[in-house]
């Protein structure tokens, strides 16, 4: 189970949020444009973390906004009635980059530059096989071992944790095994997306 599925949940909660976004007149697009940037100031205190690890508290904040605003552009879409296929890419291209941006700094902070790059690949394979499914006609898939909020949720816990555990835990630091996490699990769930959907065309 993944916290993908809790989204009608978070629906119901974000309504109060929804209402008082209308009524300031946020768009959805703009509300979209807000989460990435947040993103990127996340994958710049875990970069700068590297040399002082208190950076990784602010940087879980932002990620922990990124997502609340993740969720809250959708739902305002759907409330003023403004729901476009142009919106729909704006939120996934922006999601894809931020999260390349957050793991990338994570990454760049504990100075592994390759278990950030396996990391990218399976998150973005990932979201990648998420959406394919609708390029063949199918639903879009959010289903898998690690979806986006699991991910989202992940890196905040880690970033609370992570000025506390410094040390070296085995081959890697608190950071680095989030990154192998990402990278192998990530890669799993692309596998599980992909078997699912070509079982629903055979």
């Amino acid at each position: 189970m993944t916290l993908d599925r809790l989204r009608p949940l978070a629906d119901r909660l974000l309504a109060p949020f929804v209402a008082g976004a209308a009524r300031v007149g946020l768009t959805p697009n703009g509300v979209s444009v807000l989460a990435f940037a947040l993103a990127v100031a996340a994958g710049g205190c875990f970069y700068v973390a590297g040399g002082d690890p208190v950076w990784y508290l602010p940087g879980a904040f932002l990620v922990f906004l990124n997502g609340w605003l993740d969720l809250l552009d959708g739902a305002l879409a759907r409330r003023l009635s403004v729901e476009s296929r142009a919106g729909d890419l704006l939120d996934h291209v922006l999601d894809r980059y931020a999260d390349i941006v957050i793991i990338l700094g994570l990454a760049g902070g504990i100075g592994d530059w390759l278990l950030g790059a396996a990391a990218v690949t399976g998150v973005l394979m990932t979201s990648y096989l998420g959406t394919q499914a609708q390029a063949v006609d199918l639903d879009r898939v959010y289903g898998g071992a690690l979806g986006r909020a699991d991910r989202l949720a992940l890196v905040g816990g880690v970033g609370v944790v992570a000025p506390f555990v410094t040390g070296s835990l085995g081959p890697w630091t608190l950071v680095g095994w989030l990154l192998v996490v990402f990278a192998a699990v990530g890669h799993l769930t692309a596998l599980q997306r992909f078997y699912h959907a070509m079982a629903a065309l055979s």
